[in-house]
């Protein structure tokens, strides 16, 4: 239903003063994401996050129009994020809180005929609670069964749905006989919008403690080029000492008249 004009200019003040109030948004696409659980989304992130919803052509009306009205803002690179079932998510807060709590909300779903599987689904063998007259049901799916105690029972997992492919009337109709809820939805964070910087929301899972390991890795590796190369490096050099006490000792240990301290030890100890 179209919205009035009235409520279309309450839309555009909104938006506007959102884009001017916070500095920072995620963009989040809201597949398969029901009312119940966005209404849920916003309480939790009350006095946090506000959460924005649209058409894509209204949302890029309303930035095209913010930007004309502020030529200096960096805004106009969210208009093309405007693609697809999306919203927006702005915060002046910590982005990872706000993150884990939009990853955090998600929620167990039936599937749904002509829906893409978001991941594989497996059933587990075992019984069904089904009566032998629907045998024929599992036939048609190519499963394996045996009647067990006046049910049909599966005689090994099955791997009923790859991710990617749709959802067939029998493979939903299996799954609901079953009670079985395999998917799971809820936001997915696409873009996140900081102080004027558009990146992808995968970087946000990069912490201190994993940018560390890269560094080690990579200094690593310069350290061995560096000492394949003979060329010496601050990397290489604290290596390259060590070699050559080890050379040092390893002569030393073989000279009776000759030693020191370091060299006494090692002897004291290969005795």
């Amino acid at each position: 239903m179209p919205l009035s004009a009235e409520r279309k200019a309450e839309y555009f003040t909104t938006f506007k003063n959102l884009l001017s109030t916070y500095s920072k948004c995620f963009i989040v696409e809201i597949d398969n994401v029901g009312s119940k659980q966005l209404q849920d989304t916003r309480k939790v992130l009350r006095g946090k996050a506000d959460i924005l919803m649209g058409k894509n052509t209204m949302m890029r009306k309303c930035l095209k129009e913010y930007v004309d009205e502020n030529p200096e803002s960096p805004c106009e690179q969210l208009i093309e994020c405007c693609r697809g079932n999306v919203g927006f998510v702005f915060t002046n807060g910590d982005l990872g809180e706000i993150r884990e709590v939009l990853e955090g909300n998600t929620r167990p779903a039936p599937a749904k005929v002509g829906v893409v599987a978001p991941a594989d689904v497996l059933v587990p063998k075992g019984g069904t609670g089904c009566d032998p007259g629907q045998t024929a049901f599992f036939q048609t799916l190519q499963i394996a069964t045996k009647i067990t105690r006046g049910q049909i029972e599966m005689v090994n997992d099955t791997n009923l749905i790859a991710k990617g492919e749709r959802v067939t009337a029998s493979q939903a109709a299996l799954l609901q006989k079953l009670n079985i809820e395999p998917f799971s939805y809820g936001m997915v964070l696409k873009k996140v919008y900081d102080n004027g910087s558009l990146f992808d929301a995968k970087v946000l899972a990069i912490t201190n403690d994993v940018l560390a390991a890269q560094f080690c890795e990579a200094l690593g590796v310069l350290a061995a080029l560096s000492l394949g190369a003979g060329y010496p490096t601050q990397a290489s050099v604290p290596h390259c000492v060590v070699n050559a006490f080890k050379a040092v000792l390893s002569v030393t240990i073989e000279l009776e008249n000759y030693s020191f301290p370091e060299a006494d030890a090692v002897k004291a100890f290969l005795k």
